[in-house]
């Protein structure tokens, strides 16, 4: 969107806000609400304490309204306005946490309730209005009459711009939010009832074109499938309990959803951590799929492009397809073939994440293939930006360089899970396919891999040898990452040919490798939203060169002979404050 364009979409808003103030208000609710959302008790004594980490950016104003905040980045204005910080006073919900949440909803009010300030787009305005109204009692309690009717004055304000914007959302999660916000405060205040029917038709229509029939989104982001499936469960949970029975469109898409986001849980119940997703709020995945009901199926296959091997205690998540185009882009990872294992409650092999919290140059960095668990050229991503092999400067571009071949074939059989999987991301850059093998034994204890760089067919050879030529048959270096998760204590050992990975479960893992490649054991960062700056961690690198067509590694990851195949990890991570 050009300025010009996004200037007059602006305009537009504010227009429609304040025409919206001219509509008779809501006096109150149809039904007393109850709170959907429960945020984290850490963050809500953080906002008491005066401490207003968003975006990444830490504020310390002590005594200050939110309002009154200096704005570090525009990320971080959308995030307050949006006031999901109730849901984490909420969690607090004492008398400092409640006044801090009464203050700063009637200070908006004063501020912005007659439609200026940033605020007024139809996500935010979504987002806004489910959560004033799923805390209405921590908002109210204890105000008088006047404050009583500004603050459903300004709900029936937002509902009617709602109803008259939503359209103008970005479809996707935006547009879902808008509309279950209207859906929400349609059924919940008194004399919106006539925007229910209008904003559930559309919500249905919205799900036939925006999820597909597997139960994925354009995006391939695992959180934002979380995002949107929690929405589209609050939603039918509203209009059932007022009486009204949500489209089948709706329902459908509830039901489709439910097993691919199981597909993508690990152990642990966090979300796999692809394409700028992170692993979700603690508990929200469970909540949302109680919500939902139904029976508790997992997708079989591929589940929105990914890969699921499951075992024991063992769950890995492999990215096996190609990243998202177009509009769908603008946040995805050169991730292909990439993946994450777990061992119970604990996270082993990762991605770096997403890196948009701590600014342009991370979120660049978050999106390259080297932050990923899988094969890299050096220098080169398997998806890219632009012209030429790295990515380029903007890293909010949308991928124009992907690969058209990707395939990915699980099996199972009596020794264990196994995955076959490939992809041409190289081929326009040297000439060579990426294919992975993937076994997990049947009991979770092993995991066996093998990933091969290779000249596929006569032209990729070509490609290949010109490649050669020009670097005067010095090889293509590459390398082979293991991204390590910052709680788990990684050391070389067997003399430098293996790595002895010790989990906080007291669980050992031993990678080793063929041989082939060198092995290191070399710094990375796990890139954290909700954090300040990204956490220190480590990686295991194979790096080994390709002169003749191919190279092969082979490498395995096992539980420790005297690792026992069940530990009662019941050590609690303590509940500390973002670092």
């Amino acid at each position: 969107m050009g300025r010009s364009e996004a200037g007059n979409l602006g305009f537009m808003h504010r227009l429609h806000a304040r025409l919206a103030a001219l509509a008779r208000p809501a006096t109150g609710f149809v039904s007393q609400p109850e709170p959907k959302t429960i945020g984290s008790f850490a963050r809500g004594r953080q906002l008491t304490a005066g401490n207003f980490l968003f975006a990444g950016f830490l504020i310390e104003a002590k005594g200050k309204s939110i309002w009154d905040l200096p704005i570090p980045d525009p990320r971080f204005e959308e995030e307050i306005h949006g006031s999901a910080w109730l849901d984490d006073l909420a969690a607090v919900a004492d008398a400092p946490a409640r006044e801090r949440a009464q203050a700063w909803v009637f200070d908006w009010i004063r501020r912005y309730g007659r439609g200026g300030g940033p605020g007024w787009t139809p996500d935010l305005t979504g987002r806004r209005l489910i959560r004033w109204i799923n805390h209405a009692i921590l908002i109210l309690n204890g105000r008088d009459r006047a404050q009583s009717d500004a603050y459903f004055r300004c709900l029936g304000r937002q509902t009617i711009f709602l109803a008259r914007r939503w359209k103008t959302a970005a479809p996707g999660l935006p547009r879902f939010e808008a509309l279950t916000g209207l859906i929400y405060a349609g059924l919940a205040l008194t004399g919106m009832e006539r925007h229910v029917g209008p904003a559930a038709a559309a919500l249905a229509k919205e799900c036939g074109r925006e999820i597909d029939a597997e139960g994925g989104i354009p995006t391939r982001n695992p959180e934002e499938l979380l995002e949107v499936f929690t929405l589209l469960t609050w939603a039918a949970e509203a209009l059932a309990e007022a009486g009204r029975t949500p489209q089948a469109a709706h329902l459908d898409a509830i039901d489709r959803i439910a097993p691919t986001l199981r597909a993508l849980r690990h152990a642990d119940g966090g979300l796999a951590r692809f394409h700028g997703g992170g692993r979700g709020l603690e508990g929200r995945l469970d909540q949302a799929l109680a919500t939902a009901g139904g029976r508790a199926l997992t997708a079989h296959g591929l589940a929105m492009g990914y890969a699921r091997l499951a075992a024991g205690r063992t769950t890995i998540v492999v990215d096996a397809a190609p990243p998202p185009k177009g509009r769908a882009s603008s946040n995805a990872h050169a991730s292909t073939l990439a993946m994450e294992l777990t061992s119970g409650r604990r996270p082993v092999v990762v991605n770096c994440g997403s890196g948009a919290s701590f600014g342009p140059d991370w979120r660049r960095a978050g999106r390259a293939t080297p932050s990923h668990s899988t094969l890299c050229i050096q220098g080169f991503s398997s998806s890219r930006l632009g012209a030429g092999g790295v990515l380029p400067a903007s890293p909010r571009g949308q991928f124009t360089d992907i690969p058209d071949q990707v395939w990915a074939q699980p099996e199972d059989d009596s020794a264990g899970h196994r995955l076959m999987a490939g992809h041409n991301g190289y081929v326009p850059t040297h000439g060579l396919t990426h294919i992975r093998n993937l076994m997990l034994s049947i009991d979770g204890r092993a995991l066996a891999g093998e990933d091969t760089l290779g000249a596929m067919t006569v032209a990729d050879r070509r490609r290949f040898e010109t490649i050669m030529e020009r670097s005067k048959h010095q090889g293509v270096p590459f390398s082979l990452r293991f991204h390590l998760h910052p709680d788990v204590d990684a050391a070389i050992d067997l003399g430098g040919t293996a790595v002895s990975l010790a989990l906080k479960s007291g669980e050992i893992w031993v990678f080793r490798h063929d041989g082939v490649g060198e092995l290191t054991l070399e710094p990375s960062v796990y890139l954290e939203t909700g954090r300040l700056k990204p956490r220190a961690a480590k990686q295991i690198v194979l790096s080994a060169h390709v002169f003749d067509y191919a190279c092969q590694l082979g490498w395995t990851l096992a539980k420790a002979q005297d690792t026992p195949s069940a530990i009662r990890d019941t050590r609690r991570d303590d509940d500390e404050l973002p670092k």
